[in-house]
């Protein structure tokens, strides 16, 4: 065998040679970026403001009073709170309300299935949809009326979940995770016309005026006629992939539509023609601590006065100048759901299992309330958490239903518990309350009612 040959380098020769390139290292120009020098946290600053916004520390609870104004016997929950136009701020319901009926809906929550559209209640029926795209008319005593099985004749049952709910007078308008909207008769379940979104259809739709507005999975926000639901414009935003099940709802009034995508964003548009009115972000996330990262709007945009709140499960809640997009502050809570306001005050549930009241001038907290967090109490095994749905501001207490069985009733002032009442399967979908009952859905497919 031929050995190879081996060479020795003199030490002399490798300090030379390490020498050469310190150097060729020293013989290298800096570049200088040339521009304005900002300073990091310029991104945190009004224009409007002389003094940057500061994010929002947490506060010992105190109580504080609160004014609700007078309870209103609403009639109906047509559409999602968000939209003024169709939000009850104090319904009247019992100060312990307990459960009077329960009727069957169809397919619960599974593995691979998901119930995410919340009830809605007008002329005397509750609309709810199931885990399998099964849409169903109870009357508010507990009869069903008609159900319909909305799977396209293309696709088979079980391949997708989602969806979301509103009703305008005789009319029943659906999306489903399929990627359809559909316009249903309230009386008979006929199917008047359908929309094929091209994207997952798990967003709740917004019918304003002679137009249905709706956000698709893949961040198009749509503007279709009620009367037919041919496209009238749309608008789109940076793509994600970090989409949570379940679009919130276009918050619309006399001028703007307002859409909210997995991104982070919130667009502002001039609601008869889609023209762009402002573009703004719901960004950051809890230092020290955050149960994600995910950048998905989950805290539904909630319209109140010239204020626009909305936020993100990994810290962070907004409140947006509806004039102008621009933040008015900023608090690190994040919000798994759209918050509630009412006289002075902001209700939320947070990312960590929190009921809170924020302060609706400042965002600084008043109080928090702690609530059932991991299922499994051993460190080792604490991977899933209880859903909180919620709140809802009713009978002069603040609701918040959870998965865990229970509807919890809160003191506005304090956040001192006041009562509960057992949930029969568990909560999986918010509260709403309308003729003095509270109405929810349950993760085994059951509408129950509360009075």
């Amino acid at each position: 065998m031929i050995q190879p040959k081996r060479f020795a380098v003199h030490p002399v020769m490798c300090g030379l040679f390490a020498g050469a390139l310190v150097l060729s290292a020293c013989t290298e120009r800096e570049t200088y970026l040339v521009g304005e020098r900002e300073n990091v946290r310029s991104v945190l600053t009004d224009p409007d403001l002389a003094e940057p916004l500061q994010v929002r520390d947490t506060s010992p609870n105190e109580s504080r009073p609160i004014a609700l104004g007078a309870a209103s016997n609403n009639a109906s929950w047509s559409q999602s709170a968000g939209t003024p136009k169709f939000r009850t701020s104090h319904p009247a319901l019992r100060a312990a309300p307990q459960l009077a009926w329960s009727a069957d809906i169809g397919q619960g929550d599974s593995r691979k299935l998901r119930i995410s559209a919340n009830p809605v209640v007008a002329s005397g029926r509750v609309f709810t949809l199931d885990a399998s795209a099964t849409l169903t008319a109870t009357s508010t005593s507990g009869a069903t009326l008609w159900s319909r099985d909305l799977t396209p004749a293309s696709d088979k049952a079980g391949q997708s979940s989602g969806g979301g709910l509103a009703v305008e007078g005789d009319t029943v308008y659906v999306s489903v995770g399929y990627g359809v909207l559909s316009a249903i008769d309230a009386a008979s379940g006929a199917v008047r016309w359908s929309q094929d979104l091209d994207a997952s259809g798990t967003g709740t739709p917004t019918v304003y005026g002679d137009l249905v507005y709706l956000t698709a999975g893949d961040d198009t926000g749509w503007a279709v006629r009620k009367s037919d639901g041919r496209i009238q414009w749309q608008v789109s935003a940076t793509p994600s992939l970090q989409n949570v099940l379940g679009t919130p709802a276009p918050v619309v009034n006399d001028q703007l539509a307002i859409f909210s995508f997995g991104s982070g964003e919130v667009q502002a548009v001039f609601r008869r023609g889609g023209l762009p009115r402002w573009n703004t972000a719901v960004v950051g996330k809890r230092p020290g601590r955050a149960m994600s990262s995910i950048s998905d709007v989950t805290s539904a945009p909630m319209l109140s006065g010239d204020t626009l709140y909305a936020g993100n499960q990994s810290g962070r809640l907004m409140a947006l100048k509806l004039g102008s997009g621009q933040p008015a502050w900023t608090a690190r809570e994040g919000a798994i759901g759209p918050v509630w306001p009412i006289g002075g005050s902001v209700f939320a549930l947070t990312d960590l299992n929190e009921l809170v009241r924020l302060d609706a001038n400042d965002g600084s907290r008043i109080w928090g309330v702690p609530l059932p967090n991991f299922v499994k109490s051993k460190p080792k095994r604490q991977s899933e958490v209880y859903a909180h749905h919620g709140p809802v501001v009713a009978g002069g207490r603040v609701i918040v239903a959870s998965s865990d069985g229970l509807l919890r009733s809160f003191d506005p002032r304090d956040g001192s518990l006041l009562g509960t009442t057992a949930i029969p399967g568990g909560a999986t979908t918010a509260p709403v309350v309308a003729g003095g009952t509270l109405y929810l859905v349950s993760r085994k497919g059951q509408l129950h009612a509360f009075r």
